[in-house]
């Protein structure tokens, strides 16, 4: 999409702190985070809401939420500890879709916001 900022980030016409990339995600620190650690996860194809998306884009939704646990290990941010008793660190996921789900910006990202509190971002 000619206006999409994602779209440009992905293809190089904006700049982004990129942090992880392959064939079909990219994933770059968000310019207003809302925490210590805030990426956002975007599919390299548009695709503008969540509710867009059908049976056909399964495989790059699992893609990007299989990544997720890898880039908070990266960040420093993932959980870690055996036991209940003894996990530490943690992470919030979210997908904004729609005006009144908060989405701002219209093309599908996860945002994966962490590390310690307290955020901008309140529950």
């Amino acid at each position: 999409m000619e206006n999409c900022p994602f779209c440009k980030i992905v293809n190089r016409r904006l700049p982004a702190d990129i942090v992880y990339e392959n064939d079909r995600v990219l994933v770059f620190r968000d310019i207003h985070p809302a925490a210590p650690v805030h990426l956002l996860v975007v599919p390299k194809i548009h695709i503008q809401t969540l509710s867009d998306c059908t049976g056909v884009h399964a495989g790059l939704l699992g893609e990007m939420m299989a990544l997720i646990p890898s880039l908070a290990d990266q960040q420093r941010i993932g959980v870690v500890g055996s036991t209940a008793e003894t996990r530490v660190g943690g992470y919030r996921i979210i997908i904004n879709t729609g005006p009144d789900g908060g989405q701002e910006v219209y093309h599908l990202h996860i945002h994966l916001i962490g590390g310690p509190r307290p955020w901008k971002y309140k529950n």
